[in-house]
This record gives C-alpha cells, sequence and structure tokens, in this order.
C-alpha cells in the first residue's frame, strides 16, 4: 500500500512577491489591458519639494507586432485626424504663434552671426569659425520651434530641365489657384443643403495578368523591373497628382491619403478629398499625370561575378578594378544626359480608380475612415501575408528586382552601373544599399504611410494628441502639472531603483485598470447629469 503524498507546502505572500514571473504571461496580460508593452522608466523630481517618483512612459511605437497598444492608439489618432479635417465648414485657422522672447533671442543672434560671417568674407577673413557659429544656432532656433534655416548662407546650384509636357500626354487645363480650402455646397430640393467630399483610390498600371490572390498568370511576362521603379517613385508621381488637381480645379484641394499595397504587391492609395470632382474630370486629371525621373542610364557595366568598383583612398574615389580610371561623379554622369536622352523612369497611375462621395457623418464616412487606418499598424509588406507557394515566390521575384534599382542618387547600387554615388564613401557594394526601399517590409515604397497636407485640420498631429490629453484631464476632473516644476531623467539598469521589464509592465497594467476605472466613473457622473458634457468626444487615449 502506497503511502499519501505529502500536501504541499503554500507559499507564504512575501514568497509570492519575490517569485519570478513568466515573461510571456506578464505580456500577454499588458496586451490584454491596454498597457504598453515596452514603457520606459523615467525619474521625476519635484524641484519645489525635492519628492522622487518612479514613471512609466509609453514607447509610443505605431507598429503593432512591437507594440500593440502603442500602436492602437496612434491609429485612432489619425483617424481622429481624418475625420476632424475632411468635412470642415470652416477655412482652418492657421494663424502662427507669435515667436516666445527664447524664439526672438535666438534669432537675433542668427542675424548677428551672420552679420559677422559676412564682414570677415568680405576682409578676406577665415569665415569657419562663423560657419560652424551659425550651423549651431540653425540647430538651436530648429530646436525651439523655427523650422528650417532662416538666413541661408548661399543658395545651392541647380541642374534645369524643359518643362515642355511630354507629347504622349493631353494637355490640361490650368487656373489660377485661389487659397480656399472648402468644397461646393450643394441645395437638396427641400432647400437643404450639404457640402460632400470624395473617397478616392488610386492605382498602378498593369505589369501583367494577374489571379485573385495577385500572382502573375505569366510570371515571365510580368514586368518587374517597371513594378518596381513605380513603386520607388510612387510617393512623387502622388505629389504630381494634387498639383495637377490644384491647378484644374483652381483651388487649394486638401486631402489625408494612406498608402497601401494590393495583393499583387503594388502601392495604392486611399485618398479622403474635402469637396468634390466629377469622374471624367478626375479621369482627365489622371490620363495627364506624370513623373520624369532624370537618372542616369542603368545600362549594367560591372554584372554577377565580375569585380567591382574599388575604393581608391588617395583619391577619395571609386575607380575601375582593372585599369584604375575613376569613376564619373554623380553630378558628371547626370551632366552626360543628352537633351535627346530619354527620362530613367516615367511614372503614370493606372487607367482603373474608384471615386464615391461621401457626406459628413454618415455610415459611409467611418467605413472610409477605417479603409484609409487599416493598415497604419503594420509594415507595408505586412499588409497581406503570402500563405501560398506561389506568393512567397511572387514576393521573391519583386525584392530581387529591387535589389539592384537605385533607390537614390545616394544608393550603392550606382556603383553597379560604373557611377559614383551622390557623397561616395567606403564601404559601399552594389545589392547591399541600407535604404528602407530595399527592405522587403516595405516592397519599395520608402514614404511616409500617411500623406497629409497642411491646412487639413489646422492643426499638427501634436496639437490633436493635445487635444485630446486636455479632453481626459477635463473628464477625469483633474488639472496638468506645471513642467517646469519637474525635472525628468532615465533610469538606467545600473541604478538602484530600476525595474525589470516584468515589473514595469505589472505597474503598467496597474495604472491601465485605475486610469480607466476612473474615466469610466467620469463617464457614469455624465451620464447622471454630475459631470461634464462628453458627446463631443472620442475613445479615450
Amino acid at each position: 500500500m502506497t503511502e499519501p503524498a505529502a500536501p504541499a507546502a503554500r507559499t507564504t505572500r512575501a514568497e509570492r512577491m519575490t517569485m519570478p514571473l513568466a515573461p510571456q504571461v506578464v505580456k500577454d496580460l499588458a496586451v490584454e489591458h491596454g498597457a504598453c508593452i515596452r514603457p520606459i522608466q523615467l525619474r521625476r523630481t519635484n524641484l519645489d519639494t525635492g519628492q522622487v517618483d518612479q514613471v512609466l512612459v509609453p514607447c509610443g511605437h505605431t507598429l503593432a507586432h512591437v507594440c500593440p497598444a502603442c500602436a492602437d492608439r496612434a491609429k485612432a489618432l489619425r483617424a481622429a485626424q481624418c475625420r476632424e479635417g475632411w468635412h470642415l465648414e470652416d477655412e482652418p485657422d492657421l494663424t502662427p504663434d507669435p515667436a516666445t522672447e527664447d524664439q526672438q533671442w535666438w534669432v537675433t543672434m542668427r542675424a548677428e552671426a551672420q552679420q559677422l560671417r559676412d564682414q570677415a568674407d568680405e576682409n578676406g577673413q577665415d569665415t569657419t569659425d562663423f560657419d560652424e557659429l551659425i550651423r549651431e544656432l540653425d540647430e538651436e532656433i530648429t530646436g525651439s520651434g523655427v523650422r528650417g534655416n532662416v538666413l541661408p548662407a548661399g543658395k545651392p546650384t541647380r541642374r534645369h530641365r524643359s518643362t515642355r509636357r511630354r507629347q504622349d500626354t493631353p494637355d490640361l487645363p490650368r487656373r489660377k489657384v485661389n487659397p480656399g480650402t472648402l468644397g461646393k455646397t450643394y441645395t437638396a430640393p427641400d432647400g437643404k443643403t450639404f457640402r460632400p467630399s470624395m473617397f478616392i483610390t488610386l492605382t498602378c498600371p498593369s505589369y501583367g495578368r494577374v489571379d485573385h490572390t495577385g500572382v502573375p498568370v505569366d510570371p515571365a511576362a510580368y514586368d518587374y523591373d517597371q513594378a518596381a521603379r513605380d513603386a520607388l517613385t510612387f510617393a512623387a508621381l502622388f505629389d504630381r497628382f494634387i498639383q495637377n488637381l490644384r491647378r484644374y480645379l483652381g483651388h487649394d484641394v486638401q486631402y489625408f491619403a494612406a498608402v497601401e499595397p494590393q495583393r499583387r504587391l503594388a502601392p495604392h492609395i486611399h485618398i479622403a478629398i474635402r469637396g468634390t470632382i466629377a469622374r471624367s474630370e478626375l479621369r482627365r486629371v489622371l490620363a495627364a499625370t506624370y513623373h520624369q525621373v532624370w537618372w542616369p542610364d542603368t545600362g549594367v557595366k560591372y554584372g554577377d561575378g565580375d569585380k567591382l568598383p574599388v575604393w581608391h583612398d588617395q583619391t577619395g574615389q571609386y575607380v575601375d578594378p582593372a585599369t584604375g580610371e575613376v569613376l564619373p561623379t554623380w553630378d558628371e554622369a547626370l551632366d552626360r544626359i543628352g537633351p535627346y536622352d530619354l527620362p530613367w523612369h516615367v511614372a503614370r497611375f493606372g487607367e482603373r480608380f474608384d471615386a464615391q462621395g461621401v457626406i459628413a457623418g454618415s455610415p459611409d464616412a467611418a467605413r472610409c475612415i477605417g479603409y484609409l487606418t487599416k493598415y497604419l499598424t503594420k509594415h507595408v509588406g505586412g499588409c497581406h501575408q503570402a500563405t501560398t507557394s506561389a506568393q512567397h515566390d511572387h514576393a521573391t521575384r519583386l525584392a530581387e528586382a529591387l535589389r539592384y534599382q537605385p533607390c537614390s542618387p545616394r544608393c550603392a547600387n550606382w556603383l553597379r552601373y560604373g557611377i559614383q554615388p551622390k557623397d561616395a564613401r567606403p564601404g559601399l557594394a552594389p545589392g547591399r544599399c541600407k535604404g528602407k526601399a530595399h527592405d522587403a517590409d516595405h516592397l519599395g515604397y520608402a514614404g511616409r504611410r500617411v500623406l497629409i497636407s497642411r491646412k487639413w485640420s489646422g492643426k499638427s498631429l501634436a496639437d490633436h494628441r493635445a487635444d485630446r490629453k486636455e479632453w481626459l484631464l477635463r473628464t477625469l476632473g483633474v488639472s496638468a502639472t506645471d513642467p517646469a516644476r519637474y525635472a525628468w531623467e532615465p533610469v538606467a539598469p545600473a541604478d538602484p531603483d530600476f525595474m525589470e521589464h516584468a515589473r514595469r509592465l505589472l505597474h503598467a497594467v496597474a495604472d491601465r485598470a485605475r486610469w480607466r476605472a476612473a474615466l469610466n466613473e467620469a463617464r457614469d457622473r455624465a451620464a447622471m447629469g454630475d459631470g461634464p458634457d462628453l458627446s463631443a468626444t472620442g475613445k479615450a487615449a
């Protein structure tokens, strides 16, 4: 007869508090509660009382595979930005804030430094110290809210090319653009007025037939080089489209656009446009829109297996490995482009497009905003997962086509074509450019995922974030603290008060639960008429 097993000894509360935590369990708990899974620990010191507190700040990442909670909050913020600017009834107020005393002081110092530099240059003196001082002042001015170089030392030279339209492109009437941004107002038979807007989807042209999964029917006939170059220049083509649209319609068209790939992995763009445009007019603008890239010819000079150009330390340039001849520089290669040469690439949109009118506050408006923000939490290459071997092969062939396509004047791939990249440096090799356009996560598109016009809502993304913070503080009935009262510093792993990652996650979950309970309580008070009006608010931050 076997003896009964002894009962397991119970752990005390103190022992449970010191037991190691399972990282994945804590991470899943944080995701479930909507807490940041990569919180940053900061030490906050009250300058008045000397009290020191540990504060966990969300990482703020916009990709869901890095931090789901922060990505969802960034997505909700973009949705609010799109919603606020789409159907405006009044022109946005873009009056800049008056300059602060600090900004005025820095600009005055910059003006005096420029005057001293010009005087030294006229007297034939060395201006190196003044140039360094001006550079430092420009950095301070930019950091204090004054954009750009206030007083540029000189204008860069520019290579001019003919602006004559291509003969294979229809002409487009051009009207003087007025500064208005609002769309046309329509009146219904019952006298009701409304101001609709548009939701437009533009795509790239066809590179060959594809099936319902986006895989080419005949991979050998699919133009992967054209697809790669169109992806590389897609952002510039969209800029040209907006420019033509404004000139054709005669007013300052405002837009909120998001770029994502189709199943065939070619980029396409969803655009929310304030105001309306007839489909016939949109088709005419698309037919007349193109973007030419005047880059040197990319006939392969150094193929696979050939010895590639090498860096010559004495000259500081790349030379031919066989002859020792210095390769032409980027500017020299551009100067060799003759008036009768063809551009490196001409990008156009496809003939197929989708356009629909949208009324403010309608279910269609919410659905379109969902389309615009659907994939913002993913990489371009992660929007459509390859599930079949044919889809994997298609993605591999596109990546191979992108591997040796130049992505910019500084791309290392120019060495493959016997040209030194702009601002060449040692260590470059064709096919190993670190530009994100060559990364499989981006599929050739290296631009911003969200493209938004300056007068969309009259606010920056930081302004929208501040509005949400103000609403939350007002809802909870608390006031913002004066930032000048505190000193902030990061907590290093070697510091005695540093918390391990699992402990930080537990604190983040507790903070999230406490904030959510306070927000629910405030909403209950508002529902009973004992709190602030929450009818015009969105989701909590």
